[in-house]
């Protein structure tokens, strides 16, 4: 864990004597918030950190929390709440939100860990939306009530999705702001007074020195996917966001991992916080199974062509932005509908090609880094590491895209005699023990058990030039990998361009404000032509506006 101590875990329901309750005065003189443990308004930064080094013990002392609640209503979440998640379906709370929700609802800063697609979403959501009701504050212009940051667009763009239905509910204004896109309607948006701000840290803080953001109001702040943003180069902003938020108001930090990065920010920022772990730190999916096909260079795409033209969603992860791209072209042109993510793309193109995989237009997803964290599409049932990370961390969070919420998914990994040594220490860092099979070319039998089914190709792929209409598709049983040769994966290190200052939160990622919510649960593929590729740079056939403002009043 790379020397990481967090504060003493929170086991069970039971509150520890350290926790008594008690109250907190809120953000700008706001009544007390009961049952938060007391907090020095504006406690000096040596006097905090020393506080929260108190509760520090080491991370091999940690246990999973066990709450064996069985519903959100037990766990007292609103009434009003509870409706929403049910008219979705959301009726059995998981681990991370069982464990998690006594405590953030009580007003208690929250350090929670959990795998990506753990539901650390609703865990953080709820206790928001039922503060600031409780609370029953209006938000003055430019003086947001709560705040809550994410690394990259597509997942600001997916939380808003779900924040939506709760915040409408119960009357409170959101809205996003992540670079990118032009920032004048963001700054209406503010002009206007929003309850619930999501945004990424580089535009927020472009906004805040400008004097269209004040943070002063601000009630309950939320840090997701905090390593992340570490990875990303954005710590050093967050900090900054973060000291402009009232000391006493409540903070809610939420990761897939818990390291060194992660504690500058506990240890600073949280008070006296509950640390709750939803599963081991390298515990991979239970119902995930993973493969490494040993292949040739040759075999590269044709293997790729005949997994990904199987029945179901696929997600192949290449290392660079070029390779993403290419790789996508490759795979269209062999006649596998694909779109590609990565930061090259504008805002226009990523929700296009996003809207596009969530509705089944393209039934391959081929990504760079930035698609692993937090972008959730229902039903991948394959994982593909076309290049493999070079971090364990990275092969958990790229395969965290299938077996997502209990259901099954298979994740491969393809490797060449180069990378043998590096695809082993790989899989041995990240704790799992992979089959692996030589694969000679796309006819070896293992292809058709990782991926079941027949094979379906569409003449062209996905293309801007078929509008409406679906191409006439080709069915074959088993693919023989026809799309031609070359390495569409490319080399190096792509990740994305983090960086530790201000300025735009450019570089990662996605597909925010106008990004639908995870839907289409069909499994069986729709070949259908369309409207969007995964190359193109083209605006978004949607519409969508540059910034998200969802008012409720």
């Amino acid at each position: 864990m790379c020397g990481f101590t967090p504060p003493a875990t929170r086991v069970g329901s039971s509150s520890p004597s350290s926790l008594a309750s008690g109250s907190r005065a809120g953000p700008s003189g706001l009544e007390p918030w009961t049952g938060a443990p007391p907090r020095e308004a504006h406690a000096s930064p040596s006097r905090r950190r020393r506080d929260s080094l108190v509760r520090h013990t080491n991370v091999s002392d940690l246990s999973v929390t066990q709450n064996h609640q069985s519903s959100f209503a037990a766990l007292k979440v609103p009434a009003d709440l509870v409706a929403v998640l049910n008219a979705q379906g959301i009726t059995i709370p998981t681990p991370i939100q069982a464990a998690t929700l006594p405590d953030s609802l009580a007003g208690r800063d929250v350090l929670g860990r959990g795998r990506t697609g753990s539901g650390k979403t609703y865990a953080f959501l709820l206790p928001v939306v039922a503060r600031l009701v409780a609370s029953n504050r209006t938000a003055a212009p430019g003086k947001p009530r709560a705040l809550i940051l994410a690394p990259t667009r597509e997942l600001v763009g997916q939380i808003h999705e779900a924040l939506k239905p709760l915040a409408a509910t119960n009357g409170l204004s959101t809205m996003t702001i992540f670079g990118g896109v032009g920032q004048n309607p963001q700054v209406a948006n503010l002009r206007r007074g929003a309850d619930i701000v999501l945004a990424c840290p580089g535009r927020l803080e472009d906004l805040i020195g400008q004097g269209h953001c004040n943070l002063g109001n601000v009630e309950v702040t939320v840090l997701d996917e905090a390593d992340h943003m570490a990875d990303l180069g954005f710590l050093p902003a967050v900090r900054r966001i973060l000291e402009r938020t009232p000391s006493n108001g409540q903070r809610l930090l939420f990761s897939a991992t818990l390291d060194n990065a992660i504690d500058v920010l506990v240890k600073k920022f949280l008070h006296s916080p509950v640390v709750h772990e939803a599963d081991s730190a390298q515990s991979p999916v239970s119902k995930m199974d993973h493969h490494v096909l040993h292949i040739g260079r040759e075999s590269r795409i044709p293997v790729l062509v005949d997994l990904a033209s199987a029945p179901g969603r696929t997600v192949v992860f290449t290392r660079t932005k070029h390779g993403a791209k290419a790789l996508a072209r490759q795979l269209n042109k062999s006649g596998v509908p694909s779109v590609d993510l990565h930061g090259n793309l504008s805002q226009n193109a990523r929700t296009r090609n996003m809207e596009a995989f969530h509705s089944g237009q393209a039934t391959t997803l081929v990504a760079t880094d930035i698609a692993a964290r937090g972008i959730h599409v229902d039903d991948v049932a394959l994982v593909v590491h076309a290049d493999p990370p070079t971090e364990h961390k990275a092969y958990l969070h790229r395969s965290g895209r299938t077996a997502r919420a209990g259901a099954a998914g298979t994740v491969v990994t393809l490797m060449t005699d180069e990378q043998v040594r590096d695809v082993r220490q790989l899989t041995r860092a990240a704790g799992i023990k992979p089959t692996t099979t030589k694969v000679t070319g796309a006819s070896h039998p293992m292809l058709a058990t990782l991926a079941p089914g027949e094979r379906v190709l569409v003449p062209g792929g996905l293309t801007l030039d078929v509008p409406t209409s679906s191409p006439q598709r080709s069915s074959k049983p088993k693919s023989s990998g026809n799309g031609g040769g070359g390495n569409g994966g490319g080399n190096g290190g792509g990740r994305g361009r983090g960086r530790s200052g201000g300025g735009r939160s450019g570089g990662q990622a996605s597909a925010g404000a106008g990004s639908k919510p995870a839907g289409s649960s069909n499994r069986n593929r729709r070949r259908s032509g369309g409207s969007s590729t995964g190359s193109s740079t083209g605006s978004s056939s949607g519409g969508h506006s540059a910034a998200s403002f969802s008012s409720h009043r």
